[in-house]
C-alpha cells in the first residue's frame, strides 16, 4: 500500500451481522462516510480492515457482534471530478464546514447518469482542494444526502476532522434533521387502517412512529423497501401541521429521523398508505376528490412533478469548535405554492 497519510475509523458490528465482512460493514459502517460495499471489498482486499491490530484480506471472512475493525482509508486520489461554476445558496460557512440550501433537481455527488453538475462540481469550483477527502473522488466532503429531487439544508465537512467528527453525530443519531412534506391522506391515530400497518404506532400528541429495516429492493434495485431482518433499522416520525380538504384529504406534515437511510421518509411514509404528493417512485398515483379538495388543490397535486418534501431543519454540534450550530430554510417556490394553492382551494370549497 501507498505510504501516504490515511485516517483510521472504527467500526462496531452490531447484532446479527451478515455471513460475509463486506456484508457486514456495509451495514454498521457509518453512511455519512460514502464508502459502498464494493469500495469496502477493495479495502478489505488491500489489507486495510484490521481485527485486533491483523488485516482481514477476505471479504467472505466472518465477524461477530461487538468486533471492532478498524478500517484505514488513505487520503483521495487528486480530483478528476470537475470543478464547475455553479450557483450555490449557501447558510453558513468556515474553515472545516459548509452548510447550503440545495435546490430540488440537482443531484450530490456525480453517479452513472450525472457526470456533472452536481452538488461536488460545485463545492469544488467554491472550495477548491479545501474539501474533506475521505468520501473519495466522486463525494469529497459529503457526509449525508438529500435525493436528487429533495429540496433543503446539507452539510459539507470541508476538513478531515470536521468529515470524522460529523459522521459519528450522524451514526450516533444526534443531528437534528426535520422536513416539510405533503402526503396523501391524514395521519391519524383514530384511523383504524393505520393500526393495521406492521411498524406503525402513535405517540403522545398524534406523532405517527414508523419503525422497520429498510434494504434495496428486491424487484428494484434502484428502490428501498421494508424488510423486517437483514436490513438497516430506520425509525421516522410525523406529526400533522395542516390538513387540507373536506373531509381531509392531504396534510403538510413535519417529519423528523432517528436514523437516516436512502429513501427513508418517502418509503416509511409510502408503507403508512402516506406516500408524498409528486413522488413518482414511492407515491403512486392517488385520485383526489374535487368536492373535498376543490378543483385548484386536485391541480396542484396533480402538477407537482418531485416529491413534495424538504429539509427544512438541520441542527448538530460543530466537530471542531463545539458549538451547538442550528440553521432552517424556508419552503422552496415550488412546495409553497403548493400549499397555497391548497390552502386557496380548501377556502373556496367551503365557501
Amino acid at each position: 500500500m501507498s505510504e501516504a497519510p490515511f485516517s483510521e475509523i472504527t467500526v462496531i458490528i452490531g447484532p446479527e451481522p451478515p455471513a460475509r465482512l463486506d456484508k457486514a460493514l456495509a451495514r454498521d459502517v457509518p453512511e455519512g462516510l460514502g464508502l459502498s460495499r464494493s469500495r469496502l471489498s477493495r479495502l478489505i482486499e488491500e489489507g486495510a480492515v484490521l481485527r485486533a491490530g491483523a488485516a482481514l484480506t477476505d471479504p467472505r471472512a466472518k465477524v461477530a457482534e461487538g468486533d471492532a475493525l478498524v478500517i484505514r482509508i488513505r487520503e483521495a486520489a487528486p480530483v478528476e471530478t470537475r470543478a464547475q461554476e455553479i450557483a450555490l445558496e449557501i447558510v453558513w460557512e468556515d474553515a472545516d464546514l459548509i452548510v447550503l440550501n440545495k435546490p430540488a433537481g440537482m443531484v450530490v455527488h456525480p453517479a452513472p447518469g450525472s457526470p456533472d453538475q452536481t452538488l461536488v462540481n460545485a463545492l469544488l469550483h467554491h472550495c477548491g482542494d479545501s474539501l474533506s477527502g475521505i468520501g473519495g473522488e466522486k463525494r469529497p466532503g459529503i457526509v449525508h444526502r438529500i435525493d436528487k429531487e429533495t429540496s433543503g439544508l446539507l452539510v459539507v465537512a470541508k476538513s478531515d476532522r470536521a468529515h470524522q467528527g460529523l459522521a459519528a453525530q450522524f451514526e450516533a443519531h444526534s443531528v437534528m434533521r426535520r422536513y416539510l412534506a405533503v402526503c396523501y391522506g391524514v395521519p391519524d391515530a383514530n384511523d383504524p387502517r393505520l393500526r393495521g400497518v406492521k411498524g406503525t404506532s402513535f405517540e403522545q400528541g398524534n406523532i405517527l412512529k414508523i419503525q422497520s429495516q429498510l434494504a434495496r429492493s428486491k424487484s428494484d434495485r434502484q428502490k428501498q423497501a421494508v424488510v423486517w431482518q437483514n436490513g438497516r433499522h430506520a425509525v421516522t416520525r410525523a406529526r400533522v401541521i395542516e390538513a387540507f380538504g373536506t373531509p381531509p384529504a392531504v396534510a403538510l406534515l413535519e417529519c423528523w429521523l432517528e436514523t437516516g437511510r436512502t429513501h427513508q421518509i418517502r418509503v416509511h411514509l409510502a408503507h403508512a398508505g402516506h406516500g408524498l404528493v409528486g413522488d413518482p417512485v414511492y407515491g403512486g398515483r392517488r385520485k383526489l376528490s374535487e368536492r373535498a379538495l376543490g378543483a385548484a388543490g386536485v391541480a396542484a397535486c396533480a402538477g407537482f412533478t418531485r416529491q413534495a418534501l424538504h429539509a427544512a431543519t438541520l441542527g448538530f454540534v460543530h466537530p471542531v469548535t463545539g458549538a451547538a450550530l442550528d440553521f432552517a430554510a424556508p419552503l422552496p417556490t415550488d412546495m409553497a405554492g403548493l400549499v397555497d394553492s391548497l390552502r386557496g382551494s380548501q377556502r373556496d370549497t367551503i365557501e
